[in-house]
């Protein structure tokens, strides 16, 4: 009995510290002074605020960046050519074609296996590859673009 007595006094006593520690708290921010106004510049002839002037006669900013034109096929080629040495290793090839093979599995049942789409890519690769060096030039690379698809006829 006497523990929930004592239980009972000390959650009174905590409340009540922490009511008056509360009420302390907000008196001594209702006390403290508002902070000084900044002046307003006030202009003569039409009584409305003026704005600040600043000098800015021998002043002047950066030159915007220039962009450099890229072909389509130029974009294409940096878009496998991770590291920007004019070259694609195997290694880039295949690691930017994952998207294409979540297209080719169309119903998600993964029957499409990653060996069998990487022996494609694989070979897609070397038959790009002319000089056998492993690494695709970017004239190399133009022969692996995509047919243009062709449009359907207007039926009009």
């Amino acid at each position: 009995m006497s523990r929930i007595a004592l239980g009972a006094f000390g959650t009174i006593t905590l409340l009540s510290v922490g009511l008056f520690w509360w009420q302390g708290r907000a008196e001594v921010e209702r006390g403290a002074p508002p902070p000084e106004p900044l002046p307003v510049q006030v202009a003569a002839e039409d009584g409305e605020p003026s704005l600040p002037i600043a000098e800015t006669v021998d002043l002047r900013g950066p030159a915007p960046p220039e962009a450099s034109e890229l072909s389509k096929e130029q974009r294409r080629f940096f878009r496998y050519d991770r590291n920007r040495n004019w070259k694609i290793s195997r290694a880039e090839m295949l690691s930017s074609r994952t998207d294409a093979f979540r297209k080719l599995d169309t119903d998600g049942n993964n029957l499409l296996t990653f060996e069998e789409w990487a022996v494609a890519t694989a070979n897609r690769f070397d038959g790009a590859d002319a000089n056998g060096d492993r690494e695709l030039t970017p004239s190399e690379f133009a022969t692996t673009r995509p047919k243009p698809r062709k449009k359907p006829a207007c039926r009009c």
